[in-house]
C-alpha cells in the first residue's frame, strides 16, 4: 500500500518554532550520474560555509597531546579504547566526537568510507557521526555543527570516554542557544555503549533534532539484511517523486538493491545480519532515538557502497528543551553470531 504525502503537508509536519524544517531531498531519477554530480556540488558549497570560521581541529602530525590522546598519520587526535579481558577495541576521534571503530572478536562492525578525509579538511564521512542541532537540510547548515567542531575530553578509562561540547563563537553565529552536549562511549565486554545527553543551559526554550548518521560495515550488500519492526510501518522515502513520497514497508526484512534514502518513524529495533561474515549487529536504542534512517549510495565506486550500509539512530521530530531541562539518546551496539 503506497499513499502521497504534498510537500506541504510534510513540511508542515517538520516545522519547529525555531525555524527548523526538515525537508526531503529534490530526487530526479532519470539519471543516478546527474544525482551524485548534484549532490557533490552542494557538498561543496557547504563544506565552504563550515570551514570559515571554524575552530582549528588535530595536533601536529605524528604528536599526542597527552598520554591518552592519540593522532593519526595526519594529525588527527583520537582515543582508543581497550577492553582488557576480551581485547575488543574501538576508536573515537575528538574531530565531531565520532565513533570510527568498534572491534569484537576480530570482527569490525563500524565503516568509515574509502573516500573520507581524515585530515580534518572536512567531516570525517563514516562511524557513529552526529547530526545536531539539525538533522538534513533546514535553517542553519546541513545537519548541523556538532560533527564539524572539535569535542573536549572531559574524563576517560582505558574502557570508556566521555567528550564535551559546548558554545562557541562559532555555533552563535549560526544558532545562539546555552547548550551543553555531552557524548560518552563504553566498551563493555560484549557491547558498545553510547550516551547522548543535550542540556539547555539558559532560561529559554529551543528546538533540535538529532542523529547518529551510523555507517556500519557490510561484506557485500548482496549478503546483507536488516530485521526489526519493519512491517506495515509508513516511511518517507527520499528517492521517489520530486520531494518524496510516504509509503508503507511490507516487509519484516530489509535488503537493498538500489539507492536507499528512507525516514522509518517509530522503528528503533534494527538488526543488521551479514550472511557474509556469519554475525549479527543489533542497534540497542533504548532511550531518545525513536526513528531509523536506511541509507545506501547505491552504485557509488567512490564511496565503496558495496560495503557499508548507514543504519542511523534518530530523533526525527524535533525536541523542545525548557530552559534548565535535558535530553538522553541511549544506543548500544551488541554482536552476536547468526
Amino acid at each position: 500500500m503506497k499513499f502521497c504525502l504534498s510537500l506541504s503537508l510534510l513540511a508542515a509536519s517538520a516545522a519547529v518554532s525555531s525555524g527548523f524544517v526538515t525537508k526531503p531531498a529534490l530526487v530526479s531519477q532519470s539519471s543516478t550520474t546527474a544525482l551524485f554530480d548534484s549532490r557533490r556540488r552542494q557538498k561543496v558549497a557547504t563544506l565552504s560555509k563550515w570551514l570559515e570560521g571554524r575552530p582549528t581541529v588535530g595536533g601536529a602530525e605524528g604528536s599526542s597531546t597527552s598520554d591518552s590522546i592519540l593522532t593519526n598519520d595526519e594529525g588527527l587526535e583520537y582515543i582508543k579504547l581497550v577492553h582488557p579481558e576480551t581485547g575488543a577495541s574501538s576508536e573515537i576521534y575528538l574531530l565531531g566526537g565520532v565513533v570510527t571503530s568498534y572491534i569484537n572478536d576480530g570482527t569490525e562492525f563500524i565503516a568509515v568510507r574509502s573516500d573520507a578525509k581524515m585530515d580534518g579538511s572536512k567531516p570525517i564521512s563514516g562511524g557513529l557521526s552526529h547530526c545536531w542541532p539539525q538533522f538534513g537540510p533546514g535553517a542553519i547548515q546541513q545537519h548541523g555543527f556538532a560533527r564539524n567542531l572539535p569535542w573536549a575530553v572531559k574524563s576517560q578509562t582505558e574502557t570508556s570516554v566521555e567528550l564535551e561540547l559546548a558554545p562557541s563563537d562559532y555555533t552563535k553565529e549560526m544558532w545562539d542557544k546555552e547548550f551543553l552536549c555531552t557524548f560518552s562511549v563504553n566498551l563493555e565486554d560484549d557491547q558498545l555503549s553510547t550516551k547522548m545527553m543535550v542540556e539547555n543551559k539558559g532560561e529559554e526554550a529551543f528546538d533540535f533534532q538529532a542523529a547518529l548518521h551510523s555507517y556500519f560495515t557490510v561484506s557485500s550488500l548482496d549478503k546483507l539484511e536488516i530485521a526489526g519492526s519493519f512491517a506495515g510501518k509508513e516511511f518517507l522515502n527520499k528517492m521517489v517523486g520530486d520531494g518524496g513520497e510516504m509509503q508503507t514497508e511490507d516487509r519484516e526484512a530489509i535488503t537493498i538493491a538500489e539507492e536507499y534514502d528512507r525516514v522509518y518513524k517509530g522503528v528503533n529495533d534494527p538488526v543488521l545480519k551479514d550472511s557474509g561474515t556469519g554475525k549479527a549487529l543489533a542497534v540497542l536504542n533504548t532511550a531518545g532515538w525513536e526513528d531509523t534512517v536506511l541509507w545506501s549510495p547505491f552504485g557509488n565506486e567512490g564511496m565503496g557502497y558495496n560495503n557499508f550500509v548507514c543504519v542511523e539512530s534518530v530523533k526525527f521530530d524535533p525536541v523542545t528543551l525548557d530552559g534548565g531541562a535535558s535530553w538522553v539518546g541511549d544506543m548500544a551496539l551488541k554482536p552476536s553470531a547468526l
